[in-house]
């Protein structure tokens, strides 16, 4: 064999190792999962995944059901029973070698049993639950659907996303953004820095907030009650009979605007500065005589619910439709 040919043939075999270690490479990166266990003695279920996604969805079936793929740094997946709880975890060696887009879980569970997730960065999709849901994530985007009972679901800098959740609903993230749509029952927020959103039917709302701006469209309020720092908020709501809206700010400024004939004594104040305007009738703001402060209380038809807001120095405003 003279020289060229040679080259030729250390040519094609070195492409022919890469093309294996390459395909095998892949396979290993592919490995796909599908088991099931049954559920008759199962009162909760319990799903880690570090990096990549994961989706619950509730069925009527008396079984528990995982598909989906592995990614080549997971070790194994662990799905097991201990006692009345089932265990889902995608388990690596050592926790740095999970990767961001790694492992891909789909996870069909009976609706009517409880559900707890936790992630690093995973996105994590869940819907049609209906026995309580806890999801816990650090940088992973979560949408939720359709769930009842307890709800409880939290982030670090991913963002929340939830449409027609019921019950005692609480949704909370530190720099993600909190979008919520036709929630009822108990809802309550908390974020520092992300921007918020809300459409919900509540009827008992509790929101915390440090820095981000905020606009809440709600419905019949029994109960309303915020705290910010220094973020602006936005709220549009019906108070009932007998409704009580408290709110503090420091330096962030609140918008209220109440229903067509709203039923309310009204106590608005300013200790240091920040101005307080009354759209609804026309009482004026009384300024203090000496130093800074506002202060304004007026009554609407019986003075039903009552309404308590108060700033340090920032802007307060209510209005009627």
């Amino acid at each position: 064999m003279n020289r060229l040919s040679r080259k030729v043939q250390q040519c094609a075999n070195i492409i022919t190792m890469a093309t294996c270690l390459l395909f095998s490479s892949q396979l290993l990166a592919a490995t796909e999962i599908a088991q099931s266990l049954p559920s008759e003695t199962v009162t909760n279920v319990a799903i880690s995944n570090h990096g990549g996604f994961i989706t619950v969805i509730g069925w009527d079936k008396d079984k528990i059901s995982v598909s989906g793929t592995l990614d080549d740094d997971a070790e194994k997946l662990i799905f097991e029973q201990k006692g009345a709880q089932v265990i889902i975890e995608v388990e690596y060696p050592r926790m740095d070698n999970w990767r961001a887009d790694g492992s891909k879980i789909i996870v069909f569970m009976p609706k009517n049993i409880r559900m707890k997730s936790s992630s690093i960065s995973s996105e994590i999709h869940v819907s049609n639950l209906h026995g309580g849901v806890e999801v816990n994530t650090v940088s992973g985007d979560i949408l939720a659907k359709n769930l009842t009972q307890s709800v409880e679901l939290n982030s670090i800098s991913g963002n929340i996303n939830s449409h027609n959740l019921a019950g005692k609903v609480s949704l909370a993230a530190v720099s993600g953004d909190i979008q919520d749509n036709n929630s009822t029952g108990r809802l309550e927020i908390r974020s520092v820095s992300g921007e918020v959103v809300i459409n919900s039917q509540a009827k008992e709302v509790f929101f915390n907030n440090v820095s981000g701006n905020s606009e809440l469209n709600l419905a019949e309020v029994i109960e309303l009650r915020i705290r910010t720092v220094s973020g602006d908020i936005q709220a549009t709501l019906t108070l009932v009979e007998k409704a009580l809206l408290k709110a503090s700010t420091v330096s962030g400024d609140l918008t209220f605007t109440f229903q067509k004939g709203v039923d309310a004594d009204f106590s608005l104040k300013s200790s240091v500065g920040g101005d307080i305007d009354n759209n609804i009738t026309k009482e004026k703001t009384e300024h203090a005589e000496y130093g800074p402060g506002a202060k304004l209380n007026f009554q609407t038809l019986n003075g039903s619910a009552l309404v308590r807001v108060s700033t340090v120095s920032g802007n307060i405003e209510v209005s009627s439709k």
